[in-house]
């Protein structure tokens, strides 16, 4: 058996291990939730459930990542690091988890006392600043054939990191609108990426792509609707942020298209939705920042699709838009145009053709 052969079973065996992990803390996670009080009680409109549900659920998806990338790392990563790419990319890695972890913090404070936004959007910033002098950082090489030079490819690679680690953090929060939402797509999300990284010999990203994905389904089951337990800001921060620093941290060869156009196509549930939020508020004369039922969740249970069926009908256009950016990522640019036009229609169809009536 080969290197890499056995790599790919160490690979799956970490996404076992991580899924039951995931699972196993996540009890643990609703009754620590009870008693530090980070309960969510619903309590305006935008809500989906009308019972206090435990909103600590992120501890477990971030706990399983990291013990189970810290045993990858130790048995994995190091032992095949002469066939794999990981000389460069294990220090990358330890940026990731610390990145990851202060995140995580700044979530669970605003799950217990409610931070404003732009205490938060501080947080976010300082955890995306961090993250890039440690090595997560998008490689400022070019734009148009302009060239930049040294000084100024650190200061627009600086702005681009920290844009998009923000940015990606934000837009899983904000789907993470019902029972299995966020958890899902973040998880569909990674599947793509990951196997993206290892078409291209990212072997390392693509493995710690994989072990986020384990930890994000082992924790679905107790967020499906009917919801048990929800992950708050701290996990869906922490989940979007970990995301969109694992999608850069490849080699430059291709970091252009694999940190930028790819993931977004992966992403294009919550990225469509925010696009299309900030449009219908700015059409209706209100704050693009202000909050309403007219996103995608919202749109598709008032058409009476019900939480699940609306869950799994964004699963669906999350994997079509994952597999666009795998064919994408292969330079198949229009084959994946045609997957891309087609899951855009249905967002389109599902955010704007029934929001008219709606706030």
């Amino acid at each position: 058996m080969t290197d890499i052969a056995q790599v790919r079973i160490a690979a799956f065996c970490c996404f076992v291990l991580a899924f039951a992990v995931a699972a196993a803390v996540t009890p643990l996670s609703m009754r620590i939730a009870e008693k530090i009080g980070a309960i969510d009680v619903p309590g305006d409109a935008r809500r989906m459930h009308s019972a206090p549900v435990p909103r600590l659920g992120g501890l477990a998806i971030a706990v399983s990542f990291l013990i189970v990338m810290f045993i990858c790392r130790e048995q994995v990563l190091q032992r095949y690091a002469w066939v794999l790419d990981s000389a460069e990319i294990l220090e990358k890695l330890t940026a990731v988890f610390i990145g990851g972890i202060i995140i995580f913090i700044v979530g669970l404070i605003d799950d217990m006392l409610n931070l404003k936004a732009w205490i938060k959007l501080i947080g976010q910033a300082g955890c995306a600043a961090a993250a890039f002098f440690l090595g997560v950082r998008i490689p400022a090489i070019g734009l148009f054939g302009w060239q930049f030079s040294t000084e100024s490819g650190v200061v627009v690679s600086f702005i681009i990191t920290v844009l998009w680690l923000v940015a990606i953090t934000n837009m899983i929060n904000l789907i993470d609108g019902l029972d299995g939402l966020a958890a899902g797509v973040s998880g569909i999300a990674a599947i793509a990426i990951a196997y993206a990284d290892y078409i291209h010999g990212q072997y390392t990203a693509a493995f710690a792509m994989v072990v986020l994905a384990g930890a994000a389904f082992g924790f679905l089951p107790f967020n499906f609707f009917p919801a048990k337990v929800f992950m708050g800001d701290s996990g869906a921060m922490f989940l979007g942020f970990t995301l969109a620093s694992l999608s850069i941290i490849g080699p430059a060869k291709s970091a252009t298209i694999m940190a930028t156009i790819a993931p977004v196509l992966v992403l294009g549930v919550p990225v469509f939705d925010v696009a299309f939020a900030m449009i219908r508020r700015r059409i209706r004369g209100k704050s693009i920042f202000s909050a309403d039922k007219g996103h995608l969740h919202h749109q598709l249970t008032r058409i009476g699709m019900g939480q699940r069926r609306s869950v799994l009908m964004l699963y669906g256009i999350s994997g079509i838009m994952g597999i666009a950016a795998i064919v994408f990522s292969r330079d198949l640019f229009v084959e994946a145009s045609g997957l891309f036009v087609i899951a855009v229609v249905f967002i389109f169809i599902f955010i704007w053709g029934w929001n008219r009536g709606g706030e």
